[in-house]
């Protein structure tokens, strides 16, 4: 693994627990480091890498996690990318836990988690809702203190159920996705 990679962006969550951070310019940074890198793993397996979840809202506080969506040309091409995943320091996750989604897990010393990559098929149903979520917020400011203030009340009520905390979050997400403002 790049030294460079391996700088301290303030990332890490232990796993299973929801603690959320400030926004931190430096999560870009650590997101721009990361891709480099998968793109360099991948090569042209990758068709487009997208930094997305929280921390890619600029203004929002954030499980500092950072989230990564991988599109390839169909969803099995994702098998390829284990091995290449593995060298680069990824563990793979597999496909149950969410559809049409290989998931990869990068943790410091197997405790605490640090990147999420997820690997997709392009123009998928998971691919373009999370671009589609991602900009709305970006570009609606009352949607992102909204979505702010949901995350900080499930956070507390969730701090060790990191489940419940993603899955009480669904209404919201699926309001914003269908254009209807949850405010």
């Amino acid at each position: 693994m790049s030294s460079e990679r391996g700088v301290n962006f303030g990332l890490g969550v232990g796993n299973k627990c929801v603690t959320l951070a400030v926004p931190n310019a430096r999560w870009q940074e650590a997101y721009a480091l990361e891709a480099a890198a998968i793109r360099k793993a991948l090569g042209d397996i990758a068709l487009d890498i997208q930094h997305i979840g929280s921390t890619s809202i600029p203004s929002i506080k954030a499980k500092p996690i950072i989230d990564i969506a991988v599109a390839v040309r169909r969803f099995d091409d994702g098998l390829a990318c284990i091995r290449p995943m593995e060298e680069i320091g990824y563990c793979y996750v597999g496909t149950d836990l969410v559809p049409d989604d290989h998931i990869f897990g990068r943790d410091i010393e197997g405790e605490t988690r640090t990147h999420l990559v997820h690997i997709v098929e392009y123009n998928s149903i998971n691919w373009n809702r999370w671009l589609l979520f991602r900009d709305r917020l970006r570009a609606h400011p009352d949607l992102a203190l909204a979505y702010e203030m949901l995350k900080i009340d499930l956070a507390r009520k969730y701090a060790d159920n990191r489940a419940a905390y993603t899955a009480s979050k669904k209404d919201f997400i699926e309001k914003v996705l269908a254009n209807n403002s949850p405010i």
